[in-house]
């Protein structure tokens, strides 16, 4: 059946009002990019000067020796993660990208694995590959909503390991690239074994003056690890979300030139239409005319 131009009007209209929700939800996006990355940065700088307290504590060899003795590995055989992912829709593949990551590199790993999901939809992906999260989390909606969450993973991964239900943890989830909109990465962050520990341990001090650490190395070092895992999971979450206000934009924007070119179209057809019809009209009045001259 064609088009009248009542109702491609109407289509023009519908298109209309769906770019503006488009864009709408561009400018969201766009504005939420940018605290997320802001946090990131000021994560950086945080992060290293927890690494470089952690270089000093771990010269001390009694404090190697406590923390060796804290975060040994333990007798489970499953292998804990945590997948970040999305609550809402509009993100292209970014779901998809992070559990795939995410189940191509469990399944390199010796042991089971028990996940954590971090979203709905990343939740939905993981269980439909046949891998069904013993746990899920929302997914933050602000900078000061990651703190919270960064608690909870932290209160339910310590409860899984202090039971000897899981020997690591590791983090899945996807990072801004440069060229891309993201790429998946991934971290292991528990346990905090040898090798982590000589590498901080040879870091270099970045000036001439070695610092001391003040009052006992054990405490001062649980301080510095109980930082370091907040900061690895808050700056993983932070990325994240960089990342999928990232993807929603570009599919945002791949909507909003979609939505132009189609109203294009409609646009040109209705006013060839709407000429057609002028042209008609004319027609008859210009025959009408000439049928009464003749009579």
């Amino acid at each position: 059946m064609s088009d009248t131009t009542a109702s491609l009007r109407r289509k023009i209209d519908s298109a209309g009002d769906l770019q503006s929700v488009v864009r709408t939800m561009k400018a969201m996006a766009a504005s939420s990019i940018g605290q997320y990355e802001q946090s990131v940065r000021a994560l950086g700088d945080y992060f290293r000067t927890v690494e470089l307290g952690l270089s000093v504590c771990f010269r001390d060899m009694r404090a190697a020796e406590w923390i060796t003795g804290e975060t040994g590995k333990t007798d489970a055989a499953a292998i804990g993660a945590v997948v970040f992912g999305s609550d809402q829709g509009l993100v292209g593949q970014f779901n998809d990208v992070a559990a795939d990551y995410a189940l191509k590199t469990l399944a390199a790993l010796p042991g089971e694995p028990r996940v954590w999901a971090v979203g709905e939809r990343v939740h939905a992906r993981l269980a439909d590959a046949g891998l069904a999260p013993m746990g899920s989390f929302s997914v933050p909606n602000s900078v000061k909503a990651i703190t919270s969450l960064v608690g909870q993973i932290l209160m339910a991964s310590e409860t899984r390991r202090s039971q000897g239900d899981i020997a690591e943890l590791h983090l899945f989830y996807n990072r801004p690239a440069v060229g891309t909109v993201y790429a998946p990465v991934g971290q292991r962050l528990l346990p905090l074994d040898e090798i982590w520990r000589c590498k901080l341990a040879e870091r270099p001090w970045p000036t001439e003056n070695l610092p001391e650490v003040m009052g006992g190395g054990a405490p001062t070092l649980r301080a510095l690890i109980r930082e370091y895992l907040f900061v690895s999971l808050f700056r993983a979450c932070a990325e994240s979300l960089a990342s999928e206000n990232a993807s929603r934009l570009a599919a945002m924007q791949r909507a909003d030139k979609n939505i132009d070119e189609l109203l294009d179209d409609l646009n040109g057809t209705f006013h060839r239409l709407r000429q057609s019809g002028i042209d008609a009209e004319l027609f008859d009045v210009v025959s009408g005319f000439e049928a009464l001259n003749e009579s």
